[in-house]
């Protein structure tokens, strides 16, 4: 069961429960990407790398895309942002490169996103390589629904916490509830267009409880996956946005109870009825967990 788009297509479901960035200046990290147990990688050429290496970030950054050694990792390149004396460089050698996606950050309109992608377009893209937007500001919130419904070729939106944070002049709390009307509006409109959507990260690298307690909350708000700064975040959060053991079981005896009771009206499982919603979302929770563990679906 794939993402519903707002054409009312399927895209095919990717697992993307961890997504590291990686300073793409640093040959060493984009060595060590190569083993780490992550879904998709960030290599970036922005915030992590200084103004004087940002030529060879973009080399490294291109070889790797190029390379084909990560394996089922997601490799996308984060360019600098529109605007910025790297950028057009950047989206050019990037687009060249044909990563699964080219990140942009501070995305803050409908307008910016048919911008880009026929600025991908004019420098040859290849088909695989879509846009994945970084919204960040108050004015990217109010209008998530028009920069996510903008273009097919954008399939995910990436939540920028610590930039919203700033704009919004708020502080950084436990339970994020200056945040929590930004991520909801971001929710709504990803879940409306069929686009796929990653929280921010996690600051405080230190901080492993902290850390598990935003995951889960990021879990139980909607959200696909979470954005990373550290390799030591990517386990714990795989097993925050894997289906639990008793998830996968519960799935399987929902779908079970809806088949055996076919045609018998009223169907329930565990003393609770069942409607076509219940059978829809175990049916996910089937497809996540067969897509994390190389499983093929049962049920």
């Amino acid at each position: 069961m794939g993402d519903l788009r707002a054409d009312g297509g399927q895209a095919a479901y990717r697992p993307r429960r961890s997504v590291l960035y990686m300073p793409a200046s640093n040959e060493r990290a984009l060595e060590k990407a190569k083993t780490l147990p992550v879904d998709a990688l960030i290599l970036d050429l922005e915030d992590a790398v200084a103004p004087d290496a940002k030529e060879q970030a973009r080399e490294n950054a291109c070889a790797a895309a190029r390379s084909g050694e990560y394996g089922s990792r997601e490799v996308t390149i984060r360019i600098n942002g529109t605007g910025t004396q790297w950028h057009d460089e950047d989206l050019a050698a990037a687009c060249a490169a044909g990563p699964d996606a080219v990140v942009v950050p501070k995305v803050g309109s409908a307008q910016e996103v048919r911008d880009l992608v026929a600025a991908m377009e004019a420098a040859g893209a290849p088909d695989r390589t879509s846009l994945w937007a970084m919204v960040e500001t108050p004015a990217a919130m109010l209008h998530c629904e028009e920069i996510a419904a903008a273009s097919e070729r954008l399939t995910v939106l990436v939540m920028g916490t610590n930039d919203l944070a700033k704009e919004l002049q708020a502080e950084h709390v436990p339970g994020r509830q200056p945040l929590l009307t930004g991520l909801g509006l971001c929710l709504l409109a990803a879940r409306a267009t069929g686009t796929a959507i990653l929280d921010g990260v996690y600051n405080d690298v230190r901080d492993a409880e902290g850390f598990a307690a935003e995951c889960l909350q990021a879990r139980q708000l909607g959200f696909d996956g979470k954005t990373l700064v550290h390799p030591g975040q990517v386990e714990p959060c795989n097993e925050v946005f894997a289906p639990s053991a008793a998830a996968v079981e519960e799935a399987r005896g929902i779908l079970q109870a809806w088949e055996d009771g076919a045609g018998a009206g009223v169907v329930t499982y565990g003393g609770k009825m069942v409607e076509s919603l219940h059978v829809d979302t175990a049916r996910r929770v089937l497809t996540v967990h067969a897509a994390v563990t190389g499983t093929a679906p049962r049920g």
